[in-house]
């Protein structure tokens, strides 16, 4: 990197806004709530908060304030060793009833314990109400744990919740919407008023009037941030899901986002055979044995063998593993060069540094060593998960899916697309798989004939088992119109008539497909279309709309490489125009079903800013934050990251309500559940 380019870097870090204060702010909560009850303490937490707090937390720093031991809440009895029992989980109706049960039990063993309930991020009046009917109320004090955003990365923080599609658009539940409000007022309580609010959708347009409307009228006691626009970010960018439905169907075909498709990611987290988390045998560490540098696992270890081992759990994160942030984002096409880069970088380095003869260069030479051998693990591990990644995408199923899904984006032979689906359900395929390609052939063309909706609907309850008549139901639904007949019907609720997407229109004015020819190839890997091997995220589009107008309209590595369009920096990034909401996208925005937000946040009369404020100088950087209210994937994230480099001048803070695939989202509304397995106690 050149001296002036790491300068700048290193400038433009400096005002970037730190996420780790987050991290800070949810610790020092948990602590506090754990602090607030005296002496040894047992705590019972609910399953689905132990990844989100194994992100913030650790299982020492519970031991250090007062945790005995730590119990899954579930149904059956609850034995403890110390008087204090505090249970930590959400707001919801099963697990308080198993709480009453808990207590209920313990009166008739005439068990005494102090019993105190912190409900994650609030407290309810469901839960209140819940426990006077079991007649305990009075045998438990109610507090809260404000758990808010947590870091999954420095760009990137989540509220790390699990069904809140399924919660707004399903169940019709909005409390995702306050939370998600409340979590944005703390950004605005650290780093000062969003100037803009620019959004669309629906459950974008009430969090966005929720959020303008929190900040009360009388100001004596509210801090200076609350009261001024921020220095430090520009604007918030808010996109509810249902607003690009598109994008989440398709196969992720990033590293991480293949990793997400066809292992799982949850909380940061995956879980992959013990062999390849384990440090390497003497030969294969040693840094002297021919080709050692690409050896992942001893020959003798097949990979049939892998699957079937011992499972662990791995975070991934790019605080310990040097290579995941080069790795992550690109196409999966592309990894296995980069680690072959990578290896043969690696041989040359402890080639070089094995020559050392001066006790000075074999000093230094034990200096680098650690990090040699890190990033060698490193190494090993991305190339064993490469090899697990790599027979999973060459099957005939697999194959057969993004040929459909590309065929359908471009809207080529729709029937023979659908007749391919149902030659799917005969072979047996994966049922998510299957709704994920009938929901996307519904949306890109308008609608399935009713017919042939039918058919299909019926052959997967036969197939896979009427439990998934629900999951189809809600599909269907006027909330959702996901899956619906083309023409609708005259008895069809007018709601999924306004739900149609128009997304023949959005191909052509957002430019969502580029050639993936041999001579297009360069297009693809200069445009945020790499990610899903030619298409363009329908979200990220929309974003470039407010943020990077001109990446809309063509590639801007090619305007930097003809030097025309905005002006230049010297490194070659584009500077970034100011924040100007929808303007030159109007039409194209309104075609999208929901509401369009823009919304300018001045402050309190006497601290507003000049209106120039919300045009930043070009030699001063600013932050932009994108929420994904209803979460966002892994592949989006990538092409954000990939938007913000083009860029000088402007860095994207990624928020979201939780990371989301496909899978995921049928999986919610379906019900169908991952067993936790495991024992009684729980490990954070």
């Amino acid at each position: 990197m050149a001296p002036e380019l790491d300068h700048a870097t290193s400038q433009f870090t400096e005002s970037l806004v730190d996420v780790s204060l987050l991290k800070e702010i949810a610790r020092k909560g948990l602590v506090d709530s754990l602090n607030s009850v005296n002496g040894a303490k047992t705590l019972v937490l609910d399953a689905s908060l132990a990844g989100p707090l194994g992100l913030v937390t650790e299982v020492s720093l519970l031991k250090h304030h007062g945790v005995d031991k730590m119990f899954w809440l579930e149904p059956g009895a609850l034995s403890s060793t110390t008087t204090n029992i505090v249970y930590l989980c959400r707001p919801t109706i099963p697990y308080v009833r198993i709480i009453a049960d808990h207590i209920k039990q313990h009166a008739k063993e005439s068990r005494k314990y102090t019993y105190t309930l912190l409900l994650v991020p609030r407290t309810s009046t469901v839960v209140t109400q819940i426990l006077e009917e079991e007649g305990v109320l009075g045998d438990i004090s109610i507090s809260s744990y404000n758990l808010q955003f947590i870091p999954l990365a420095d760009d990137v923080v989540s509220l790390e919740y699990d069904n809140a599609f399924k919660n707004l658009w399903v169940d019709g539940d909005e409390t995702v919407i306050y939370d998600s409000t409340q979590a944005l007022v703390t950004l605005q309580k650290l780093h000062g008023l969003f100037p803009r609010v620019v959004g669309k959708g629906d459950a974008a347009a009430r969090l966005a009037t929720l959020l303008t409307r929190e900040i009360p009228k009388a100001s004596n006691t509210l801090p200076d941030t609350l009261l001024t626009p921020s220095e430090k970010i520009d604007s918030l960018i808010i996109l509810d899901r249902r607003v690009d439905m598109v994008t989440p169907f398709l196969t992720q075909l990033t590293y991480e986002g293949l990793i997400d498709e066809l292992i799982g990611i949850r909380n940061s987290h995956v879980e992959l055979p013990a062999v390849l988390l384990s440090p390497p045998t003497s030969q294969t560490a040693n840094p002297n044995v021919a080709g050692s540098s690409t050896s992942t696992l001893p020959s003798n270890v097949p990979i049939s063998t892998l699957k079937k081992d011992a499972k662990k759990k791995h975070h991934l994160t790019t605080s310990t593993d040097p290579l995941l942030e080069e790795l992550r984002d690109i196409n999966f096409s592309s990894v296995g060069k980069r680690l072959n880069a990578v290896a043969r970088r690696l041989d040359e380095d402890y080639k070089v540094n094995l020559q050392s003869k001066t006790v000075a260069q074999l000093r230094d030479f034990v200096g680098k060593l650690g990090g040699l051998q890190t990033e060698h693990q490193a190494l090993r591990l991305h190339t064993g998960l490469s090899e697990l990644l790599v027979p999973l995408t060459r099957t005939e199923q697999f194959n057969k899916s993004l040929e459909i899904q590309q065929n359908l984006l471009a809207s080529y032979e729709v029937s023979a697309q659908l007749t391919a689906i149902e030659e799917l359900i005969a072979e047996g395929a994966d049922m998510q798989m299957i709704v994920r390609l009938l929901c996307l052939a519904s949306i890109t063309a308008g609608g399935i004939k009713a017919k042939f909706l039918e058919n299909l609907k019926r052959e997967i309850l036969q197939a896979y088992g009427y439990n998934y008549l629900p999951l189809l139901l809600s599909l269907s639904s006027p909330s959702l119109g996901l899956l619906v007949p083309n023409p609708l019907p005259s008895s069809a609720s007018p709601s999924i008539s306004n739900l149609k997407y128009p997304f023949t229109t959005l191909r052509k004015s957002l430019r969502l497909l580029i050639d993936d020819t041999p001579e297009g190839i360069d297009d693809v890997e200069n445009d945020i279309s790499f990610t899903y091997s030619g298409y363009a995220p329908i979200s990220v589009r929309l974003i470039q709309c407010v943020a990077q107008k001109g990446g809309v309209i063509s590639n801007p590595v090619e305007k930097a490489a003809n030097g025309s369009g905005s002006k230049q920096t010297p490194q070659g990034k584009m500077q970034a125009h100011p924040i100007m909401g929808w303007k030159g996208f109007e039409d194209v925005v309104a075609s999208i079903p929901g509401e369009t937000v823009d919304i300018v946040q001045k402050g309190v009369a006497g601290r507003s800013p000049a209106i120039a404020s919300l045009l930043h100088a070009p030699d001063k950087s600013t932050t932009t934050v994108l929420f994904f209210l209803g979460g966002c994937t892994y592949t989006e994230i990538a092409a954000l990251r990939w938007v913000g480099r083009q860029n000088r001048g402007r860095r994207f803070l990624i928020a979201t309500t939780g990371i989301v695939s496909g899978a995921s989202i049928i999986e919610s509304i379906s019900g169908v559940k991952q067993p936790l397995g495991g024992s009684r106690t729980a490990m954070i």
